[in-house]
């Protein structure tokens, strides 16, 4: 990750720092602004690709969710504020949001079913800070897609492989459990879904 602004600042103060129609996606880590790596194709391709079959899931099981493509949740503290890589909403939860309509901001864990950080080099956010934050807000599903396999040993073993880690909300504290290779993905916020952590990882390509 690239720090961008050396002082601390408020969520608010990032909100309204964040340069309109940027190519760069910008996240506010403990009140400091961080210029987020960009993404390789592969990268985006596993992003899109998880994105297209939640919304798949979505339309087909007639749920009452929304996959928007802008957005930012806030965090408890004030101090920050991140864009996951797929997050997908409680349409109506949305009503309660006070920012969600003028600014596309989330203030509120009861707001979202699942976020999603596909793991790139800055991994240590994602396995780190963001299961903790995301857990503190009472977030209930929060997926790690490491589909090379760049997490630290402690956190997908060794040797190291892709990994999948789904962390479930349980009595207030995430619970891991992990997939690879041609394991079927489980899923409190999408029961019926059939994906392997291989199909992810290769976003749907054939071998």
């Amino acid at each position: 990750m690239i720090q961008t602004i050396s002082k601390t600042i408020t969520f608010d103060e990032f909100v309204a720092w964040y340069p309109e129609n940027s190519v760069h996606k910008y996240e506010l880590h403990n009140g400091v602004i961080v210029e987020m790596p960009l993404g390789t194709g592969d990268h985006s391709a596993v992003a899109g690709f998880i994105s297209g079959e939640l919304f798949l899931e979505i339309r087909h099981q007639q749920l009452p969710y929304l996959v928007p493509k802008e957005y930012i949740v806030k965090f408890i503290t004030d101090k920050s504020g991140y864009s996951p890589d797929v997050i997908v909403l409680d349409l109506p939860a949305l009503a309660s949001e006070p920012r969600w309509k003028k600014e596309s901001i989330i203030t509120m864990g009861s707001s979202v079913r699942l976020a999603v950080e596909v793991v790139s080099t800055n991994w240590r956010d994602d396995y780190f800070f963001k299961a903790s934050d995301y857990e503190e807000m009472g977030i209930p599903e929060y997926w790690i897609v490491d589909y090379l396999g760049l997490g630290g040993r402690k956190f997908i073993g060794n040797p190291k492989q892709p990994t999948l880690s789904v962390y479930q909300l349980v009595d207030g504290e995430y619970q891991v459990k992990q997939f690879r290779g041609s394991e079927r993905v489980e899923s409190l916020t999408f029961p019926e879904l059939k994906l392997t952590a291989e199909q992810i990882f290769r976003a749907g390509l054939p071998n």
